[in-house]
């Protein structure tokens, strides 16, 4: 089988997963691929994500690289298993990866959070004020791709309504709620839902009001995603030019800290329900 042209990031960071275990056991690629059987550019092709492997591999390589973390090796063989189509699939070749990636991540997490200081949770987000977010692209997107753009946004969202649903927290500043995308009566309805939203069991929505003061990482579009297990979680961030994952240990722990202080300046969820219905009476 010919080596895939553009691996998702969830085949990537198995790849790289796998890379960093043979680093650290201190085996080369050609020994590795020794124990599969396979040549060193097969090898090579499965640690950058663009051939596949399999679970029953993945724990053989992990045993001869002397992991003794059972919850990462189990992790790793769930990510090796066979990939099935999932909805986001309808969109390759018509929205970016990193949009793709993205979808697949939450998928798979099991607990997110993400902190916003200039624009609503993708998650959160109705219809219409989603489509008057893409119609704002600089330049322009053609109406179709705006059409796609929010029936994408719209289907990531059934992932707070699935029976396994992770829980999710939104930190969201009060600069981005009183933001008016659309109008007065559009905005009306958007914060309604959010409130909406904050009564579902899996959610927590909390505000940082203006009255907070400065803090880290203003201005900054967060996405925190937990994985099976501390290592495998994953940073998202919004940046002009698209997407970026980080994965490192420095950047997770970084993050996490930085979640804390934004939690330490929010107000709690019984207070942000409040804050919102209040801002919206004020419309």
């Amino acid at each position: 089988m010919p080596p895939r042209s553009t691996p998702t990031a969830r085949q990537q960071r198995l790849g790289q997963e796998l890379r960093k275990l043979r680093e650290q056991s201190g085996m080369t690629a050609l020994q590795a691929g020794a124990l599969l059987g396979v040549d060193q550019a097969r090898m090579s092709n499965i640690e950058s994500g663009r051939a596949g492997i399999s679970a029953t591999r993945v724990r053989t390589l992990a045993c001869n690289y002397d992991c003794s973390d059972n919850e990462l090796t189990e992790a790793l063989a769930s990510m090796a298993e066979g990939r099935s189509r999932n909805w986001w699939d309808e969109y390759r070749g018509v929205l970016p990866p990193g949009l793709l990636d993205l979808a697949e991540l939450e998928h798979h997490s099991t607990e997110m959070r993400t902190a916003q200081t200039a624009t609503l949770p993708g998650l959160l987000q109705t219809t219409e004020h989603a489509r008057i977010v893409f119609g704002q692209a600089i330049p322009p997107l053609p109406p179709h791709e705006v059409e796609h753009r929010t029936s994408w946004r719209i289907k990531r969202q059934a992932v707070l309504y699935r029976e396994d649903a992770a829980p999710y927290t939104a930190l969201i500043h009060e600069a981005a709620l009183r933001m008016r995308f659309g109008g007065r009566a559009v905005t009306r309805r958007q914060l309604a839902h959010i409130v909406e939203m904050a009564g579902r069991d899996n959610v927590t929505v909390r505000a940082i009001p203006f009255e907070a003061g400065e803090f880290p990482g203003a201005g900054q579009t967060i996405f925190y995603a937990y994985g099976a297990t501390p290592r495998l979680d994953t940073v998202q961030l919004d940046q002009a030019h698209g997407t970026v994952l980080l994965d490192m240990e420095a950047q997770l722990v970084k993050y996490r800290r930085l979640w804390g202080r934004l939690e330490e300046l929010s107000l709690g969820a019984e207070e942000t329900r409040e804050f919102i219905n209040g801002i919206a009476g004020e419309l």
